[in-house]
This record gives C-alpha cells, structure tokens and sequence, in this order.
C-alpha cells in the first residue's frame, strides 16, 4: 500500500446540522458492516465499494433507509422537485420519440430509471394527457424502497384515473420501445477513484483506523489491480499530465458502473431513445489539469462538503458525469448520439417559456414564482450550465427538438 494515507478532515464538518439518535444508531450499524467488509477483505477495500454500501446496502444504505432524501427536509433538490416546469417541457421532447416510435412499432412506452418522488413522472403524464399522447405504460425502476413507497402515493394522489398504466419493475425488460429517462441517477453510481502520482498510478481505497486516538476510516492508496480501471487510468493519463512532470499528483474518479448501465440499456432499447439529465462534462474538462481534487461531492441537509465517511448512510455522495465516457460507451452498441447540449438550451429548445406564457404575467400571484422557478432551471449561475442532456437512440432519425440549439457535441 502506498506510504501516504490520508485521514478524514471530520474535524471540518462541526457546521453541519446535528443528527437525531436514531439516526446516529443507523449511522453506527452501517459503519460496522463497512468495517467488517474490509477486514473481510484483507484491510482494504476500493472505494466504489463503500460508496456502494453508503448508498445501496439493504435497509442501510442512503437510498435503501427510512430517511427523507429530496425536498426541503431532505439533503438536496432537483429539477422536478423545483418546478413542474421541468416535466412539462421534457414531454415534448417524450412527445416526438414517442411519435417515432409510434410509427415503427404502434405503441411507445415510457421507463423512468430512479424516479425520486415521483414528481416528475406526475407532471409528465400530467402534461402528455393534456396533449392527448399518453404512454402505454410508464414503468419505474426504483431500488429504493422508501423513495418507491413515495412515489406509489404521489401518483394515487395525483393522477388516480392513470395508476393503471404506471407499475414499478424490479428488473429491466427483455426489450423495450419507447423513452427512457434518467434524471440525476448516474451521479450516484458508485466510482472508483484514482490517484495519478508522479509516474504511478493508484487507485485509492478505504480502511479502518483502529488506533486509541481516530476509530475512523482513512484514505489508503494502492496499486491499480483492477485491469478494466487500469486501462482507463492509463488512457487519461496523458490528458490529466501532459507535461509528464515527475512530481505531479491528481485525484479524480472514474465511473465504470457508468458505461456498464448505458450498455445494459442498450441492450434492452428495440426502438427508441435514453435521455439521461445530470451535472457533469466532457472528458477535457472533468479532468481538466487544475480539477486536481476530482468532483466527489456529498449532500446532507442542503449543505454540500467532501467528507464521504461522514455519517454513512445518512448523506448523499455524488460525483460529476463523465458525459465522454457515457458516449464512448453507447456508441460501442448499436446505439447513435442524437444529442448533447445544456440543460437551459435543452428546456429552451422543448418550449420552456411557452409553458410558462401559459400564465398570463397579469397572474402576479401564479406568474411570479413560476418565473424564478425559470430563471433557476436555466440560468447559469444555477442548474442551466452545470446540467447538461445527453440521448443515444436506436431507429430514431428525425432531428430531436431539445438539440435544435446550443449543440455541444464538440466537448465529447
């Protein structure tokens, strides 16, 4: 193992919002498990798989516990959750492949991978019935248990008349025809992360301190055994080092989950289209030179810090989308880039302002709000830039409107 191990900076987190007992008890029984997972291991494990335990574990993990993740008493806020904005203008994006499809096979239907609360799939049924095309079926893949259980009375509550179109699967389809969406899921996909040091590659890992004074996990760093995470280690080396300078150092992470979910899509997508939604980059600029410390991100109670061992199960733990990675991956199927531009771009494109114009601006009352929910969708500053839409089909000719303007095909 290499020499330099870097402890937690716990010591940073004392601003953040205290956590009840229950929860701290949680917290513990998970952190156990991780503890015994790497003396199981050998006193070492790759960081995805913490991030996959922190995450995933059964009753556990963050997406598989009891806690509130999404809202105002949760850690964090998406774009469905901001406006109905958002699932009201992606319908007319879900409209057209949806037509395409319609052409080729009679019937589209619509698969949400991770459907949060359920909000957006609301207000994109909600909005596809006001337009007369609603899908034959509107599947969700949930593994989160609590997040489901959400997302069952959101639709009872809402849109009673169509539950018989809505069902919850637990594995993929042999073959599907029709839209697939992902708002804001391959950001949770555990990654690996990589430290680039001098000439060497490592790949940087969890363990257990265990002396009197810390009882706390601790960055470990080790050679790369991993030859799938070797070889793109390898390939990015020249991209992240180009100087070839002997005392140089980087951090970031590589999300092979990434293209091992966009290929499974692939194989399952007959005729149709994966929309994915989420933050992150081209390759040359996620791992630009000075983004030396990588873009892994965690959220606990609407404050965003770096410290993934803080309170396991009970934080969100993120990284940027390598949005390169996700096309090479696609493209190695049978599956054609139809589009890749901005989050602002692509609402703008759908009809974002049409839909607010909808309220007359006299509506100060209705106008107003939804104005400002607007300007956070697409503006800059906000979600607009950092957000970017990617979509890879199959049989899918015809131009799609969210990528009439704002291409950015060219940083892939």
């Amino acid at each position: 193992m290499c020499a330099d191990t870097t402890s937690s900076t716990r010591t940073m987190l004392s601003g953040l919002p205290a956590c009840d007992d229950n929860a701290l008890v949680h917290s513990r029984k998970l952190q156990s498990l991780i503890r015994d997972a790497i003396a199981s291991a050998g006193g070492w494990i790759p960081f995805a798989r913490y991030m996959e335990y922190a995450l995933y574990h059964p009753g556990l993990g963050y997406y598989n516990g009891g806690a509130t993740k999404l809202g105002g008493s949760g850690d964090f806020v998406t774009a469905p959750e901001i406006s109905s904005l958002f699932g009201y203008t992606l319908a007319a994006q879900v409209r057209q492949i949806s037509e395409c499809v319609n052409k080729k096979t009679g019937a589209a239907d619509i698969l949400e991978l991770g459907a949060g609360s359920g909000k957006l799939g609301v207000d994109l049924l909600q909005e596809l019935e006001r337009q007369n095309c609603l899908p034959r079926h509107y599947y969700i893949l949930e593994v989160s248990a609590e997040l489901r259980e959400r997302q069952q009375h959101l639709l009872t509550e809402k849109m009673p008349h169509l539950q018989s179109r809505v069902s919850w699967i637990d594995r993929l389809s042999d073959q599907f025809c029709g839209t697939i969406l992902a708002n804001e899921v391959f950001d949770a996909l555990p990654v690996h992360l990589v430290k680039w040091q001098d000439h060497e590659i490592y790949e940087r890992g969890v363990a257990w301190d265990n002396h009197e004074q810390a009882n706390e996990f601790v960055w470990v760093d080790q050679p790369v055994d991993n030859n799938t995470l070797k070889m793109a280690a390898t390939a990015l080396s020249g991209l992240i080092n180009p100087e070839q300078r002997g005392d140089f150092s980087y951090i970031s992470e590589i999300n092979l989950n990434a293209g091992f979910l966009v290929q499974t899509l692939a194989k399952i997508l007959h005729v149709g289209a994966v929309v994915l939604i989420d933050y992150g980059f081209g390759r040359g600029e996620y791992y630009h030179p000075q983004r030396d410390q990588g873009t892994l991100m965690c959220h606990y109670r609407h404050h965003a810090h770096g410290d993934p061992f803080f309170l396991p199960g009970l934080q969100d733990i993120t990284s940027h989308v390598d949005f390169s990675a996700v096309t090479e991956a696609a493209v190695k199927t049978d599956m054609s880039l139809l589009g890749y531009t901005t989050q602002a771009h692509f609402l703008l494109n759908c009809g974002v302002t049409e839909i607010l114009a909808r309220t007359p601006a006299e509506d100060v009352h209705n106008y107003l709000p939804l104005a400002n929910q607007l300007q956070k969708l697409v503006s800059p500053a906000e979600m607009g830039e950092l957000f970017k839409v990617i979509a890879f089909g199959k049989q899918i000719t015809e131009p799609l409107i969210g990528f009439a303007g704002g291409d950015r095909t060219r940083m892939l």
